[in-house]
């Protein structure tokens, strides 16, 4: 059995190496950009086995309206409106995926976005350097594409993706 529970300080290590392994899906960070965006987070939550639950094997960082966050995605979604829950990340380690734990992290999204009221959750994902695996698993959670942009100066493109919720 899996469990989702909130992240503490002592995961931020194991954070960063779950993240520095999914760039270019996710961008790289050092831990004191993590440590600050895991306090920014709405929701910051892990997925552990029942057995091991110090070991983290995915996570989520999600972030409420009205953050002065330099995000280019990030302040895109905020220029549409305030009634949203933002995904900055979501990483599922090597050998975990398709084992249900994105979409186990997403229902914790989903309840928490529902909780405050928000209209919408929204995230982004690459389509150049291309990432059809998340497009297909955002697509299977309800998410529609509803703008792209390209970011990092022109290097990477996204598909910006909103679920509305209700």
């Amino acid at each position: 059995m899996h469990t989702v529970r909130p992240l503490t300080p002592a995961d931020l290590p194991h954070l960063l190496v779950l993240n520095t392994a999914a760039v270019p899906a996710v961008n790289e960070i050092d831990l004191v950009e993590m440590t600050e965006l895991v306090a920014q987070s709405r929701l910051a939550v892990a997925v552990v086995d029942d057995e091991h639950p110090d070991a983290v094997l995915g996570f989520v960082l999600a972030l409420p309206p009205g953050l002065q966050y330099a995000s280019e995605n990030y302040r895109w979604f905020s220029a549409r409106g305030e009634a949203f829950l933002y995904v900055d990340r979501i990483v599922v380690g090597d050998g975990q995926r398709g084992a249900g734990l994105g979409a186990l992290l997403y229902e914790a999204v989903f309840d928490a976005a529902a909780a405050d009221g928000a209209s919408e959750v929204d995230c982004e994902v690459n389509v150049e350097p291309p990432n059809p695996g998340s497009l297909r698993f955002h697509g299977r959670l309800g998410f529609a594409e509803v703008g792209r942009q390209a970011t990092k100066g022109g290097s990477v493109v996204v598909a910006l993706l909103a679920r509305p919720l209700g």
